[in-house]
């Protein structure tokens, strides 16, 4: 066998092994999916909750100083646009994150009071924007469940298609912007800065969801999710409003936010 066909048939087995692994992952996922129970926080006994399990996992990360109450929250928990979720596998809290769904006319979410001058244009030219915040999980279920951190991601993406937003924030630490950029396809957009309540400094990524939702899909198939789901999550929210839809109706017709007026994209 020449050696170009050695190669060849090389090529086509490190192919095909790739493809099994990421139709097994994508399948382990999906077996996760359906033992899930998504919950929206709507009582105060699931919220103590997640606030308990992320004040254990802040702490174990050194994001934040022990506490008497040994839960961690924050004004943000209380704004009208927020989602608060929290993730259940057999009954027992696995995960949890926090969603606001901001526009023009509901601008509190805290991305923006970190980083104004990237995200106060986007809003300001009618822009609507995912802030996903607060993503913790269990230690014990995260690491017997390796496909936790997709299934809790997997909200976010969801609030983006239900709500037509033009853009996904993640405020994330330093060693966690590869992770994004890998599988979001997530760019940098504000190098690290101090966080309100966080021990270490955040940057900010973003990604114009109608660009990159169909390769994410491609690729991850069990991001994808129905109407039913989304509007079972997200339905009758206390702020919701027309003009939220309407906003929503010219999702990806506006620029990238690299070209937004106070955006600088950083290039790695």
């Amino acid at each position: 066998m020449s050696s170009i066909a050695a190669l060849s048939d090389q090529s086509r087995s490190s192919l095909s092994i790739a493809q099994v692994q990421k139709s097994s992952f994508s399948g382990h996922v999906a077996l996760l999916l359906d033992r899930i129970d998504c919950r929206l926080a709507d009582s105060g006994e699931q919220r103590e909750a997640i606030f308990r399990l992320r004040y254990q996992a802040y702490v174990r990360d050194g994001g934040i100083s022990p506490n008497s109450s040994r839960t961690f929250s924050d004004a943000y928990d209380e704004t009208g646009n927020v989602y608060l979720f929290g993730l259940y596998i057999d009954g027992e809290l696995a995960s949890s994150i926090r969603i606001h769904v901001a526009c023009k006319e509901h601008p509190d979410f805290p991305g923006l009071e970190v980083f104004p001058a990237v995200l106060q244009p986007a809003l300001d030219a009618g822009k609507v924007m995912v802030d996903s915040t607060r993503f913790v999980t269990d230690e014990n279920l995260a690491r017997r469940y390796r496909a936790l951190p997709y299934a809790t991601l997997r909200l976010s993406g969801m609030a983006a298609k239900y709500f037509s937003a033009d853009y996904l924030l993640a405020a994330v630490r330093v060693e966690h912007r590869a992770f994004y950029r890998r599988i979001f396809h997530y760019q940098l957009v504000c190098e690290p800065r101090p966080y309100p309540l966080l021990a270490k400094p955040i940057c900010l990524m973003m990604v114009h969801y109608p660009t990159f939702v169909d390769q994410v899909h491609q690729r991850y198939p069990f991001f994808r999710s129905t109407f039913f789901e989304r509007r079972m999550l997200f339905e009758g929210c206390r702020w919701q409003s027309q003009s939220m839809h309407e906003l929503g109706q010219s999702q990806g017709n506006g620029p990238p936010f690299a070209e937004l007026d106070g955006a600088r994209l950083i290039k790695r």
